[in-house]
């Protein structure tokens, strides 16, 4: 399959290893950082040096091909997604926010292709997780899902370090978020909402954060009464965001906020992703509640450490495009992460690396 990668980043790079080692795509990467470039080409891929905000330079690299994938900032993805639409090709991508996806969608009516956003860890893994556990229930209570890729030796202030897209985690931090509330869709502001928790003997903190619902708000609307997404970090880190954020209004100044961030707060391999869903509802008239636990550490690929941000988010869109060559998922229309069941995603040989 002729596949075009858009991004060359720390996401970007773990595609290139499980797409380029699998032997069943042509990948041709593009970013504009040749050193990025150079770092990934050691894979045989073909690699191209262009302005992806160019929407011409864009239709014609896509030109030929068969599907693209974004690892690029959420801001960038409309363009792609219709440039997709204009070529032809399969899109998928791996945003985080709300009103890039509802783009997307809108974009797919007109598109003979499959459209799929969202198909990182969360948005993307978290949602079908999900789905599967409220699909064994005659009746929906409440669905919570809480998902985190935290430093496995926190040592500053944040307990934090930068495992991802910069701007993708500013974005989470200060748009509004999505829920579910006693059977009425709202909006929930971002670093509220905070609870404690403890899994295997660590204790946790959780708050709201925006886009991780992907599109369950409006799959289980009328079907649950609370459904809601928090993001997972160390106690205290979501009074230090607060402080930066909202007293300080680093919030409303984006750009100095991601110079502050990329400066001060160094990026590790040394992770941990821990997935946690919890789903009650009503089943054969009794009251039941069944969860889902999963914690997915850095680990080896073909002789290289990737960090188990970058191996769950790679994994999630590689299994995504794989689902769609092998026609296990639609090749026309927009997909939602919720439509693919897990046990078949699981069993696909990218999404074992969720196993």
């Amino acid at each position: 399959m002729r596949l075009v990668l858009l991004g060359a980043g720390k996401i970007g790079a773990a595609i290139v290893e499980l797409l380029a080692s699998s032997g069943d795509y042509q990948v041709t990467v593009a970013d504009k950082d040749r050193a990025l470039l150079d770092a990934v080409a050691r894979r045989g891929v073909r690699c191209e040096q262009i302005d992806l905000a160019d929407g011409a330079a864009l239709r014609r690299l896509l030109s030929g091909s068969q599907a693209v994938v974004s690892a690029l900032p959420f801001y960038l993805n409309t363009t792609v997604a219709g440039a997709a639409r204009d070529t032809g090709l399969h899109y998928f991508d791996l945003t985080e926010d709300v009103a890039t996806t509802r783009a997307a969608r809108e974009i797919a009516v007109s598109a003979a292709s499959a459209f799929v956003p969202q198909c990182g860890l969360a948005p993307g893994f978290v949602s079908i997780v999900a789905m599967d556990l409220a699909k064994r229930f005659d009746s929906l209570a409440s669905v919570r899902m809480r998902v985190g890729a935290l430093p496995k030796f926190p040592a500053n202030a944040l307990s934090y370090n930068l495992t991802w897209s910069t701007d993708g985690l500013i974005n989470e931090y200060c748009n509004p978020c999505e829920a579910i509330h006693e059977g009425r869709r709202i909006e929930v502001l971002p670093l509220e909402g905070i609870e404690h928790f403890s899994l295997d003997g660590v204790a946790y903190e959780a708050f709201n954060t925006s886009g991780g619902l992907g599109t369950l708000c409006e799959t289980l609307e009328g079907r649950v009464a609370d459904l809601n997404y928090k993001t997972v970090r160390y106690p205290g880190h979501c009074e230090r965001m607060q402080l930066l954020c909202n007293d300080l209004k680093l919030g409303e100044r984006r750009a100095l906020f991601k110079d502050v961030l990329e400066t001060a707060i160094p990026m590790t391999l040394q992770d941990v992703v821990l997935v946690f869903v919890t789903v009650t509802g009503s089943r054969d008239g009794r009251l039941t509640q069944e969860s889902y636990a999963n914690k997915v550490y850095a680990r080896e690929i073909n002789g290289r450490t990737w960090s188990a941000i970058q191996v769950t988010t790679a994994a999630g869109v590689c299994a995504m495009v794989d689902l769609m060559r092998e026609g296990h998922i639609p090749s026309s229309g927009f997909i939602r992460q919720e439509d693919v069941a897990l046990p078949v995603f699981l069993a696909n040989r990218f999404g074992q690396y969720y196993a």
